[in-house]
């Protein structure tokens, strides 16, 4: 048995645990830092991400045009959330917390630390129903220059600094099992040794015990993540009445360690966890070819010109188009039945819309080559696209519809695509772009995103006819379901405490990041406007750091 004390000990080393870590350390606390991983995985799921973060009314907005405010930002984020639950008291305050840091303070206070963002503004989850429907209005999405490492590598400087200095202790191979409580106070937890593992980065890693531990504090902070990898967890609390049975067929976005073991323990210490049916799966999953962990999957970000069809090959409905609402399309799928569907695009497309989800998929951004970024705009499609070209599972490359649609059917083993059905949905829509109008609403959406400078010079091709010899070949690209984030997590107060389900703090015990829905148990509600995930650790975190240093002696 190995007991070791701290002012708080902080479960989980990814980015919402590393800033509350330092902000404890910057007060003077000293911390217990604990990961069931090993040291590799420090940063948890943020090192693997595409490093974008959600800003209301920024300097890079404000270069290309782009007018945002306060309002529009609370006016989208309300709408697309859809709040409509008594438990959403706690996720609506958050909500507008949130709001508050994202068009204040946290672009300077980021900025201070060292962190910088490509001038172009990415515009994700762009809505496309309506001015009242769910949707960025305008583009939000600041990619981080050095992608989701260089989101994290701030955080990790001021950790090591603060372990230098003796404030900080880092414990990996430690899983947490339960918390110490005594009297209705949370004092601690408890837990397995696992053996040390040299395993890279994302990787499965051992699960033999050696040993076990009894640690002590004045208070515990709960940053252990999600569950999009523990698929048996996804499927206990998939919403059928809402989004229809699950798929049959999953990829996964994170690696198997992101369980939801350490949120189940919690609840059953008597903490409330609320909205778990809100969960974050993606529709344009793919087979990763090179995979790190197992079923990994990578996501396309798509542009908005891709035509999206079922597997029998119609074109899906309005507003169901790439890039727009992530859960309606979801749910437009799963409740149809659909196992899969496809993107149908051409070379011209793909060179200029497709960008892939993940610190590894953009070598550019992430080693901060300016040379390698600036090649974006050339002639050539990029290298991590057209690795998943030649070597994807999920895609087929063919000189002419007939041979795609063959492909595609030879792709699945079956006939389920008929060619006459895809044939007739690409003339129908090609048939629209003789004039500068027409009403196809896709080319719209199309058009209007061509007016933000930054989307017409390197993100949304020029409408053109899909069956265009010279922007050839043809692709067709299999969509899966990705399973990714969880929505609803931990209910807390705005001081990050963890709440009962009578609505009292449960002293001792605080929680932030994905465990507790980034924020009060569910921020985003039902959807999500991207760049949020990140930016609900790095708030999160900095609360339940602060408001735990307040608290403690």
């Amino acid at each position: 048995m190995q007991t070791h004390s701290a002012d708080v000990i902080v479960v989980g080393a990814g980015l919402a645990g590393l800033v509350a870590a330092a902000e404890l350390a910057g007060a003077g606390k000293t911390v217990c830092l604990l990961d069931q991983e090993g040291e590799q995985n420090l940063g948890g799921q943020a090192f693997w991400s595409f490093g974008g973060l959600f800003f209301v009314d920024s300097p890079e907005q404000r270069r290309l045009g782009i007018r945002d405010s306060r309002e529009l930002a609370r006016r989208d984020w309300m709408t697309t959330a859809a709040f409509d639950r008594a438990e959403d008291h706690w996720p609506r305050q958050w909500a507008e917390a949130y709001l508050d840091f994202a068009a204040g303070e946290k672009r300077a206070w980021l900025h201070g630390l060292g962190m910088r963002w490509f001038p172009a503004v990415g515009w994700a989850e762009r809505g496309a129903a309506g001015a009242s429907g769910p949707g960025n209005s305008v583009p939000r999405f600041h990619v981080t220059w050095g992608t989701g490492p260089g989101v994290l590598e701030p955080f990790e400087r001021q950790v090591r600094e603060f372990v230098r200095q003796g404030l900080i202790q880092l414990r990996f191979r430690h899983r947490v099992r339960g918390l110490n409580v005594t009297g209705g106070v949370v004092h601690g937890v408890h837990g397995d040794l696992l053996e040390p593992t040299a395993v890279a980065r994302g990787e499965r890693s051992s699960r033999v015990v050696v040993g076990d531990f009894d640690l002590h504090a004045q208070a515990v902070v709960v940053t252990s993540g999600g569950l999009g990898g523990n698929h048996e967890l996804v499927r206990r609390y998939w919403p059928q009445e809402r989004l229809g049975p699950a798929p049959a067929f999953m990829v996964s976005g994170v690696p198997q360690h992101v369980d939801g073991a350490l949120q189940q323990a919690v609840q059953q210490a008597g903490a409330h966890l609320i909205n778990p049916d809100r969960m974050w799966h993606y529709t344009e999953g793919l087979r990763n070819w090179n995979p790190v962990w197992a079923n990994h999957g990578i996501r396309i970000l798509p542009g908005p010109s891709s035509l999206w069809v079922d597997p029998g090959g119609r074109r899906l409905p309005f507003p169901h188009l790439p890039g727009a609402s992530s859960l309606d399309t979801l749910q437009y799928i799963t409740t149809h039945g659909h196992p899969y569907t496809w993107f149908v695009l051409n070379r011209a497309i793909i060179k200029r819309e497709f960008a892939l989800s993940g610190s590894e998929q953009n070598p550019d951004l992430t080693g901060r080559s300016l040379r390698q970024t600036l090649a974006r705009a050339g002639k050539n499609v990029q290298a991590p696209v057209q690795a998943f070209m030649d070597r994807g599972a999920d895609f087929v490359v063919r000189p002419n519809l007939k041979a795609l649609a063959q492909g595609m059917n030879e792709l699945i083993g079956n006939e389920a695509l008929d060619f006459a059905t895809l044939e007739r949905e690409v003339l129908d829509r090609d048939l629209q772009l003789r004039n500068a109008a027409g009403k196809d609403p896709q080319l719209a959406v199309v058009r209007g995103a061509r007016a933000i400078l930054s989307e017409r010079l390197i993100r949304v091709a020029k409408p053109a006819p899909l069956l265009d010899p010279a922007d050839g070949p043809l692709i067709a690209v299999k969509l899966n379901i990705l399973t990714r984030k969880s929505l609803g997590g931990l209910e807390t107060d705005l001081h990050a405490r963890v709440l009962r389900p009578g609505g009292e703090p449960m002293p001792g015990l605080y929680a932030a990041g994905e465990v507790a829905g980034f924020g009060g148990g569910g921020l985003h509600g039902y959807r999500a406007l991207e760049g949020t995930f990140l930016g609900g650790c790095l708030f999160s975190g900095r609360v339940a750091g602060r408001r735990v240093a307040e608290a403690v002696d």
